[in-house]
């Protein structure tokens, strides 16, 4: 028996975590915080060490997952840290953009693929191209702003990846294939919420030039393209031939390794690079974050606290508006998926005895409260390179935020 009440502890524990991202305290170091905090305000003293080391025990197959999704988060964020380095990032850019042409596609690729990338401010990458393209159109800044943060995290919930995709992916107990196939649907909404938003009475003003850059082609993507398509092809076919490489986490792990070094190949990397690239902090803070979701799923399974919730819900009760309710505003109050999928899926999966329909909702309305909420660092980077402000971006991206939420909802009650 802990110090309080689960759900006491958990109201603590969420105060505690609201007041660390609010002070820009590092996630990897917040989400620890918090696993430790609310295990020993939940648990008796003497199990949190065997209720914390449950989630990362390499002698369970849990375990094994959780220690192959943390060491590939470190791998994901090494391969994004040397594909800025290198100069490879600016590689990719320019070729999409000198291979694309057409404006609205630009508009939406080039976000989109940068946005495959996890790196810190990330946004800003592609902000520039979307600045110069959007003006063809006469978009506002806010508008600018909405599309560049709309189109970027398009794919990242489907994305084998995305630190974000991992974590979901273990806490929800779904392999590589079942989570795409959980979100795609969503994602189409979003796509066509987007499209329709950014360019239905929208008009190309002849008048105005666009940021076309010379000098890369085709056979440039490829090439600079190749070392995410080798981490993505990897994780889905080792996923499909061994079952129990997926339990395991091992077909990421392997995956984001050959792309690692596929890139590492390419960009004709020094070991000095590579030394360079492993003395950045953010790679160690997004595994460390990694850690601290499992940590904080063991100390919600050893609590009790989804028999405590599990009372305050009617077994008739509208339990679809309990997954959209707590998984936005956690992500939304955050301003992160991965902590708000690490309070909300161990909270509301044992709870509710979720479906497939309501795991698919959880994972997909996390996504969208982190997409539009004012923590977001991809989102206030991108509205002072504009020099707008949120009330005014707010204003272009809550209807399609509102929208995306409405038809999300609908569609996985009725799956």
């Amino acid at each position: 028996m802990g110090l309080v009440n689960p759900l006491a502890a958990l109201v603590l524990s969420l105060g505690v975590l609201i007041l660390m991202m609010f002070k820009r305290v590092r996630l990897g170091l917040a989400l620890n915080i918090v696993a430790i905090m609310f295990a020993l305000l939940s648990i008796d003293v003497g199990e949190v060490p065997r209720a914390l080391y449950s989630s990362v025990d390499p002698s369970t197959i849990d375990g094994q997952l959780a220690l192959s999704i943390i060491i590939a988060s470190f791998g994901i964020m090494l391969l994004s840290q040397l594909y800025k380095d290198s100069g490879t990032i600016d590689l990719l850019n320019r070729s999409l953009e000198s291979v694309l042409r057409n404006p609205k596609a630009v508009l939406i690729v080039i976000p989109a693929v940068i946005g495959l990338l996890p790196v810190p401010g990330g946004a800003l990458m592609s902000a520039p191209v979307v600045d110069a393209e959007g003006d063809k159109f006469g978009f506002s800044r806010p508008k600018k702003v909405y599309v560049n943060i709309w189109f970027r995290h398009l794919i990242f919930p489907i994305y084998p990846l995305s630190p974000v995709f991992m974590i979901a992916m273990a806490l929800i107990g779904v392999g590589v294939t079942a989570l795409i196939s959980m979100a795609i649907p969503a994602i189409a909404v979003m796509a066509v919420v987007g499209y329709a938003t950014s360019f239905i009475g929208a008009r190309r003003s002849s008048r105005v030039g666009g940021l076309l850059r010379k000098g890369a082609s085709a056979r440039d993507f490829l090439g600079a393209f190749s070392p995410i398509a080798v981490s993505i092809v990897g994780a889905i076919v080792l996923g499909l031939l061994s079952h129990e490489l997926s339990r395991r986490g091992l077909d990421v792990l392997i995956a984001v390794f050959a792309g690692l070094l596929t890139l590492a190949v390419i960009a004709k990397a020094t070991f000095k690079d590579l030394v360079n690239v492993l003395k950045r902090s953010t790679a160690y803070d997004v595994a460390l974050a990694t850690l601290g979701a499992f940590l904080i799923r063991g100390a919600v399974r050893a609590s009790g606290l989804s028999e405590a919730i599990k009372g305050l819900v009617l077994s008739d009760g509208p339990s679809l508006l309990l997954v959209v309710t707590i998984s936005t505003l956690c992500s939304f109050g955050l301003g992160s998926v991965s902590a708000g999928l690490a309070i909300s899926v161990p909270v509301l999966r044992d709870s509710i005895g979720a479906s497939f329909g309501e795991l698919g909702l959880m994972y997909m309305t996390a996504c969208l409260g982190y997409i539009v909420s004012p923590l977001h660092l991809c989102l206030l980077f991108t509205v002072d390179y504009f020099k707008t402000n949120l009330r005014e971006v707010y204003r272009a991206m809550l209807p399609s935020f509102f929208a995306s939420l409405v038809a999300i909802t609908v569609f996985y009650a009725l799956v």
